[in-house]
């Protein structure tokens, strides 16, 4: 899963990528409210985290032209201790979440997940789709109970799947989805992780859909 976090304090952008990341996530930053606008409007995120104070443009702004324009992403807003007119101001102009600085980087990364497992229609915490089971909390994925030892990249495919299972996912959109911005991509390693996955996977798990992409098949 990709995010955006836009923050202009560079040490708590900088807590906030490293945290993301041991988490799973590619993430791109953004210190200003103009490249945060154009990186939304440009880039398909899963969920963005937005502080409200950014030069150039403000949070509020920024948030108000993805929604004019469609873009739905999950938004969750940064804002200052007891500027309560800012978290209304903020939710009224289509943020999904809100959390007050200074905050435990534990509750911004479980909002998160509540966001994004949302919006994919999940309930639970804990991914399935037959034996398979992906916890987002601790990102441990088991195959029958038994834990299975994943690379960073399988388990970000791995999770995409997940929370697309029974859909048919393009490898264009995987490589969207599982590499940051800065990140030298190539659409070709995605075969790579997917075989990698079929090797360690019950058999049968990722379909291949000539021509569309792959699936994740989950048996009743």
């Amino acid at each position: 899963m990709r995010l955006l976090v836009a923050e202009d304090e560079p040490t708590l952008a900088n807590q906030l990528r490293e945290a993301l990341a041991a988490a799973g996530y590619a993430v791109d930053l953004a210190d200003n409210g103009r490249d945060a606008h154009f990186m939304g409007d440009q880039e398909p995120y899963d969920a963005v985290v937005l502080d409200l104070g950014l030069p150039q443009l403000d949070g509020l702004s920024v948030l108000r032209r993805w929604r004019s324009a469609g873009r739905a992403m999950p938004v969750l807003i940064l804002t200052a201790r007891d500027a309560w007119h800012e978290k209304v101001a903020g939710i009224d102009a289509g943020a999904d979440d809100y959390l007050t600085k200074p905050f435990h980087m534990e509750e911004l990364l479980a909002r998160l997940r509540a966001l994004i497992r949302r919006t994919a229609g999940q309930a639970s915490a804990e991914l399935q789709c037959g034996p398979l089971v992906l916890d987002t909390r601790s990102g441990r994925v088991t195959a029958s109970g038994q834990a299975l030892s994943l690379t960073s990249h399988e388990y970000r495919v791995l999770a995409y799947l997940m929370h697309r299972r029974g859909e048919i996912v393009s490898r264009t959109e995987l490589t969207e989805h599982i590499y940051a911005q800065d990140f030298d991509r190539d659409s070709n390693t995605i075969e790579v992780f997917i075989g990698r996955l079929r090797k360690k996977l019950p058999p049968g798990s990722i379909e291949t859909v000539r021509g569309l992409g792959y699936r994740l098949s989950c048996p009743a």
